[in-house]
């Protein structure tokens, strides 16, 4: 393989994208393993004003140009208060910012909370439907109906935001090809924007790993790679370009928050368990709404096993999340932007890749191909195998 040229002029400042996790959840599901608790007493003041202060704790060294409210449950905030946390972003976004999302629960969707998030100027609703079919909701220990997507859906749409995404699950314990085509169907027959389509995965600490320690619930490779190559197929024929291996987009409607992040530019997280990777080091809030918030009035930063972004760790992760997009990796600008990298070691591997019909590869780009995009896992594991030995590249 030839050396990779390094031709190309300087890129532009890179965007900055900002993350706010909202904490807070009525219940969590059997599958979720991220950081929830229960709104109780004051708890939803006391986290406003640890954000408010922690916003105040950042250097915003450049416009920010994505936000993320993501959870826990941002709809379970009660109108006033997403007023208050919009104001959080509000404060420091400019003509930059080009994309506002904010997850929401089936169940928390109401006029009032749609009103204020469309006043504020977010941009697109993430809508976790999951399935639309019962058994499988409950499947999932998921605390909304059928019934209360169609209706959340109708109401988000009356609202008018620019652009609406479908969360969908699939390989869920008892279900069949034939149900997760069906949930495809009527994920599609209501024409969302965008649409992601997750494999079930079985996080610790949560009910479902139990289930699997315990021999309940089994995994099963072959039938999650079928329902995948379906869902590709499906989607593709229904006029959704697929640009990550979960997720799929009418033209246009991509979400830019994580086409940065995979990208491995720059974000700032905020709020418990919000992670960051801004001027040259990458972290992660404490996971804790006490300890998160007691650290923010001190006036600290509460990020906890900062590391430095070194080019080798950023190759590494650019590597990772990049293979999974299906532009692939733009080697020649990653070599311009790293060239201190292990750019010997990402070679060899990638001509592994090649080599095994796992990836193909052009003049200055790499992609997975069919068989590679089915192992993205596994490859990513393999690249973080391949670089956890060497030496950090200063």
């Amino acid at each position: 393989m030839s050396e990779i040229e390094t031709s190309r002029t300087a890129p532009e400042p890179t965007p900055l994208g900002m993350y706010v996790h909202v904490p807070f959840c009525a219940k969590t599901c059997d599958f979720c393993a991220f950081y929830q608790v229960q709104p109780k007493g004051d708890s939803v003041e006391q986290y406003l004003e640890a954000v408010e202060r922690e916003a105040e704790l950042v250097n915003w060294d450049r416009p920010i140009t994505t936000v993320f409210w993501g959870g826990g449950t941002p709809g379970l905030l009660a109108p006033r208060d997403l007023e208050r946390l919009g104001q959080v972003v509000r404060k420091r976004a400019g003509s930059a910012l080009q994309e506002w999302t904010v997850e929401l629960a089936p169940a928390s969707v109401t006029e009032a909370r749609l009103k204020v998030l469309k006043n504020l100027g977010v941009t697109r609703i993430s809508m976790g439907a999951q399935s639309f079919q019962p058994d499988l909701l409950d499947a999932l220990g998921r605390q909304h109906t059928r019934e209360q997507v169609f209706a959340a859906y109708e109401k988000i749409r009356a609202a008018q935001f620019p652009s609406v995404n479908l969360d969908l699950i699939f390989a869920i314990p008892g279900q069949s090809e034939t149900d997760w085509i069906g949930d495809l169907a009527q994920a599609i027959a209501l024409a969302p924007d965008h649409l992601s389509t997750y494999c079930l995965t079985f996080e610790e600490d949560t009910a479902l790993w139990v289930k699997l320690s315990q021999g309940k619930v089994k995994l099963d490779a072959e039938r999650e790679a079928a329902l995948y190559e379906r869902a590709w197929a499906e989607l593709d024929r229904a006029g959704y370009a697929q640009y990550e291996i979960s997720n799929f987009a009418r033209s246009d409607h991509a979400c830019k928050h994580n086409l940065n992040t995979w990208r491995m530019q720059s974000w700032v997280g905020l709020g418990p368990s919000g992670a960051s990777q801004h001027q040259g080091w990458r972290g992660t809030n404490v996971a804790d709404l006490d300890a998160w918030r007691t650290q923010v009035l001190r006036g600290e930063r509460a990020t906890e096993d900062r590391a430095q972004l070194t080019p080798q760790l950023l190759v590494e992760d650019a590597l990772i999340f990049g293979l999974r997009m299906n532009e692939g990796v733009d080697l020649m600008a990653l070599q311009h932007r790293l060239p201190t990298a292990p750019w010997k070691e990402v070679q060899a591997l990638l001509d592994r890749f090649v080599g095994d019909g796992l990836a193909s590869r052009t003049a200055d780009r790499c992609r997975l191909t069919l068989a590679g995009r089915l192992l993205a896992d596994g490859i990513g594991s393999e690249i973080m195998g391949a670089f956890s030995s060497k030496e950090e590249f200063a």
